[in-house]
């Protein structure tokens, strides 16, 4: 069922959870709360991500917008049943009511469950200080859904709060996973590493800092080989060489010491899979936090160096 409702308040959007409750039989089987904040031009990508996502993981899903109308009101529309998986509600938010977001949301939070705020587009600088951010015990941002992807990551780890996390990281999962197995099964002393990504990548610039931090050792990052999304890793002593080459975005080369090259599949997953991933975690990523914390470090090497040529 769906019901609109047009200039309205959060007792009127509880009463129509209420009565979505009432007709399905009560929340039994919600794990969290999900809000979702949104542009306009975002919305749909989003609601489709969240209900694909919401059939692995039934929550509530509070998906926040802005509007463009001049008075200031709210206008809401609550779905349950049918194609949705768990509670879904729409709030788009005109005028002056658009400071006042996390005062309507905060009431429509599941009790005594978790809460995660995702941005699918662009995001506060410190999303664990923004007034709807502050909700959550964890913060999802996408830097690739900033305009400048890689800024937006530098600014985020300049920002890390516990409890936040960013899809650039979640893309990196088989790419961490491909690494670390290599280096368990080859193991060698790693004295040199190189990252290839596309220019406007991000999640290239993230890999470089974690494998940094894990390895203890300088790591370049190479944006002039073709191909989308990181396109290669290569991890090596002064004789021996780890290699994996991706350049069509869903098989790699792989190839190790004393062994010929083969193809392992390694693709860019879409939207819906990296959200259900994250969504899976409900508490903090130490790792993800020590590879901000890398990201931050080189980000400082690299101004003091700036700053000693331009002396």
């Amino acid at each position: 069922m769906i019901i609109n409702l047009t200039d309205t308040g959060t007792a009127a959007v509880q009463q129509a959870l209420s009565k979505a409750r009432h007709n399905l039989g009560g929340t039994s089987g919600l794990v969290f709360t999900l809000v979702v904040v949104a542009e306009l031009a975002e919305y749909d990508r989003a609601l489709a991500a969240c209900l694909q996502a919401g059939r692995e993981h039934p929550s509530r899903i509070l998906l926040v917008t802005n509007g463009r109308a001049r008075t200031d009101r709210l206008d809401a529309s609550v779905r349950a049943g049918e194609d949705a998986p768990g509670e879904i509600v729409s709030l788009k938010f005109h005028g002056a009511l658009q400071q006042h977001r996390d005062s309507v949301v905060l009431p429509l939070l599941l009790p005594d469950l978790p809460v995660i705020v995702w941005w699918p587009g662009r995001s506060p600088k410190s999303p664990g200080q923004d007034p709807v951010g502050r909700l959550g015990t964890r913060r999802i941002t996408d830097a690739m859904g900033d305009p400048d992807p890689i800024a937006a990551l530098e600014v985020r780890a300049r920002n890390y709060c516990p409890g936040d996390t960013d899809l650039t990281w979640t893309r990196l999962t088989r790419w961490r996973g491909l690494l670390a197995a290599a280096l368990d099964a080859y193991p060698m002393d790693v004295t040199r590493a190189t990252v290839s990504a596309a220019p406007e990548n991000a999640a290239g610039t993230l890999l470089a800092a974690w494998l940094s931090e894990r390895l203890d050792v300088p790591v370049a990052v190479d944006r002039q080989k073709p191909g989308v999304g990181i396109t290669g890793v290569s991890l090596g002593t002064a004789d021996d060489e780890i290699r994996v080459v991706r350049t069509d975005g869903n098989l790699a080369s792989f190839s190790a010491p004393g062994l010929p090259k083969r193809l392992v599949a390694l693709p860019r997953r879409d939207l819906t899979t990296l959200l259900a991933e994250e969504l899976r975690r409900l508490s903090d990523d130490p790792i993800y936090a020590e590879a901000m914390s890398s990201l931050v470090r080189r980000l400082d090497r690299a101004a003091v160096r700036s700053k000693g040529r331009s002396a």
